[in-house]
């Protein structure tokens, strides 16, 4: 099995991967076009995914270039702090945190609306940049796409080039990215973002 080409969508090299993706029909375009505004405004309240996926999912905090908490869409240089339900990075506290590369409109296809935003590990804002404060390496990345056709509308989750980070971390740091790595918590990574795309679209 491969990796999708998604436009966008970093290509994948190495590492593991996933498609994540749950996607609606409706009758009408009026239909189509009242759930993805709806779908829209939950895409970009990043501080409200949890409710999406449900409560034992990790907690998504939105944080500018700078370090401070916002309540607002996400743009380029922000960065998502997560609260994941085990063990997190020890020098950030207990969290993970991932910058946002990319946020793009573009449409290919049938799409006639879509959201693209492109995130990956990094260090806690304003830090020591060499400390990645996730599991993953600074190569790795998850990317978030909605978009509406004629019909449907769609949401998708693919996570790219999913190595453990073992460099760019200190010595429990990387005994714990790597249990994570090769424990089960890689399938519920992979579970909770089903659940965000599936809660994505439950209206």
């Amino acid at each position: 099995m491969e990796a999708k080409q998604i436009p966008g969508v970093p290509v994948q090299k190495k590492g593991a991967f996933h498609d994540t993706e749950s996607k609606k029909s409706f009758e009408s375009a009026e239909l189509v076009a009242h759930n993805f505004e709806i779908l829209k405004d939950r895409f970009f309240s990043v501080n409200r995914w949890k409710e999406y996926c449900g409560d034992l999912s990790a907690d998504f905090r939105l944080f500018d270039c700078y370090g401070f908490y916002v309540e607002r869409m996400p743009k380029k240089g922000d960065y998502i702090r997560i609260c994941i339900p085990g063990p997190g990075d020890i020098k950030a506290k207990g969290y993970d945190w991932v910058e946002v590369l990319k946020i793009d409109d573009s449409c290919y296809g049938d799409e006639l609306e879509r959201y693209l935003m492109v995130c990956r590990p990094s260090a806690v804002p304003q830090s020591n940049k060499e400390h990645i404060a996730h599991f993953y390496a600074r190569e790795s990345s998850s990317s978030f796409v909605i978009s509406r056709g004629k019909n449907y509308i769609k949401a998708g989750i693919y996570g790219r080039n999913e190595v453990p980070n073992i460099s760019r971390t200190g010595f429990f740091g990387r005994i714990r990215n790597l249990l994570v790595s090769i424990g089960g918590f890689v399938q519920l990574t992979k579970i909770q973002w089903k659940s965000l795309a599936d809660g994505f679209l439950d209206f």
